[in-house]
């Protein structure tokens, strides 16, 4: 049951013994919450990174300010392929991730300039009539249609700050909207890179395996010819065409892989996967490498660390909004207009009518509806806390995985590279001493088999750096400096 008790000033009398009263009133409803600490803004970002290295000492933390505005420039031009940034043009035109993320952001736009339209005089226009009887509406018993006709204007006085808050808490969730639209842009850019090279990777094992294939077909055919002349036996036949049927399992799986690639890739730029081709061809894109020296600063320009940061300063601004619902409100209100129980009078000047009016509201009792209310919003801004750190916490964690992956994959890559430099050395041997009879057929396989392993290891090992630069960009926030990276020489896949 709610019990709602009508003040009515009629007299400066009545003014004079009420005003103690509402002055009490308005001091102790602001005594009975305290006022939501002001918002801080401000991003606790380690100085440096390790690397991975093992035995360094901890980096130092460092207060910045969210820096998610940034410019990031086009980062994926230092991987030097056309068809790449062809690509990532199109899924910034039509990824659905961001279509979707745009609107969002759209959504709290609007929510901010209906919160900022709050503050302002609200204005409307009413007209109406009413049939009425009796001497206590129309002074006569005979029924009579009154008409009326007029503007209405009310202004809520802003006393302590509710309505701001309330304006500063949207405007802080457009600003989380904005930096996660940001966010899905990089996400999107880096999926569709990192996709890319690996259905570029796929399609060059694919040159590989085919040209093992070709290899052994050719093996077959000199074995069964020899088979024919009796030098071999039927085992040598039977061991070169397993490993032909082997070698055509393997390339019919990579056709498998390039399909899925190519329909995930055909997603993300927004393309009907049934409809999207890519064609195989050996990309030289060069492989971008981080300069020394960057600060663990750029995290501020993660987007989503800008985010979880604009969100905590919302949450914050809501917890003053709840503790403010205690506090007294202030409505102004006026009218004027036209009333007449004759409509052809109902725009003369004896029928105009206008009054002006204040409201006073106070809560005094609601069962705990507003502490209530004070305790959500303080554990939503716990909540956003939580949520804001363990966001730094994993960037910090994806740069450092990612500086871990290339140093490593650095030296992997030297160690192939050797590896397959004394494959393709004993194939070239085991082939000639075949020929030769100086060998057994096993041998010549072996040696085919090793050097396919350690070519397409070697793809892989180059692929994964290719994928951890693109991760790294990633978890930076973008590019660095001018926004495109440094490049080391181009090498195929």
């Amino acid at each position: 049951m709610m019990l709602t008790t009508n003040f009515v000033f009629e007299s400066a009398r009545r003014r004079s013994l009420l005003a103690p009263l509402a002055a009490a009133l308005v001091l102790a409803g602001c005594m009975t919450q305290p006022v939501a600490p002001a918002p801080h803004a401000g991003v606790a970002v380690p100085d440096t990174f390790t690397a991975g290295g093992a035995g360094l000492p901890a980096a130092p933390w460092t207060v910045v300010a969210p820096a998610e505005a940034q410019p990031r420039g086009e980062w994926w031009l230092g991987f030097q392929d056309p068809v790449l940034a062809d690509l990532v043009q199109r899924a910034g035109q039509a990824n659905t991730s961001i279509q979707q993320a745009a609107a969002r952001l759209a959504e709290a736009r609007s929510l901010l300039r209906s919160a900022d339209a709050a503050r302002s005089v609200q204005v409307g226009a009413s007209a109406g009539a009413t049939r009425q009887a009796g001497a206590a509406t129309t002074g006569s018993a005979t029924p009579a249609t009154l008409g009326t006709v007029g503007l209405n204007a009310s202004y809520e006085l802003d006393l302590f700050g509710r309505l701001s808050q309330t304006s500063d808490a949207a405007r802080l969730d457009a600003d989380a909207r904005d930096a996660l639209l940001q966010s899905t842009r990089l996400m999107a850019q880096a999926d569709v890179a990192q996709t890319y090279l690996q259905l570029r990777s796929v399609q060059a094992e694919q040159v590989l395996v085919n040209e093992s294939l070709a290899a052994y077909q050719d093996t077959l055919r000199l074995t069964q010819r020899r088979l024919q002349a009796g030098d071999v036996a039927e085992l040598d036949v039977a061991r070169v065409q397993t490993e032909v049927a082997s070698t055509e399992s393997e390339a019919l799986a990579l056709q498998r892989q390039q399909a899925l690639l190519s329909n995930a890739l055909a997603v993300l730029v927004g393309e009907v996967a049934s409809g999207f081709t890519l064609p195989a061809a050996a990309t030289d894109a060069a492989l971008p490498v981080i300069p020394p020296g960057v600060p663990g600063t750029v995290l501020a320009r993660r987007p989503d660390v800008s985010a979880a940061q604009a969100a905590v300063l919302a949450a914050q601004a809501r917890v003053g909004v709840a503790q403010k619902a205690w506090f007294p409100a202030v409505t102004l209100t006026g009218n004027a207009g036209h009333a007449s129980p004759e409509l052809g009078d109902l725009f003369k000047w004896s029928a105009r009518a206008w009054g002006v009016g204040a409201l006073l509201s106070l809560p005094i009792f609601d069962g705990g509806q507003r502490d209530a209310q004070v305790q959500g919003a303080k554990a939503r801004l716990e909540a956003a806390l939580a949520d804001h750190r363990g966001q730094v916490l994993n960037a910090f964690r994806d740069v450092e995985d990612q500086l871990t992956s290339l140093r490593l994959l650095s030296g992997q890559a030297e160690a192939q590279a050797r590896a397959v430099t004394a494959a393709r050395r004993a194939t070239q041997l085991s082939d000639a001493r075949y020929r030769n009879g100086l060998v057994s057929q096993l041998e010549l396989l072996d040696a085919r088999r090793s050097e396919l392993r350690n070519r397409r290891q070697a793809l892989q090992v180059r692929t994964a750096q290719y994928v951890a630069t693109v991760g790294l960009i990633r978890a930076l926030g973008g590019g660095w400096g001018d926004g495109v990276p440094a490049t080391v020489a181009a090498a195929s896949l």
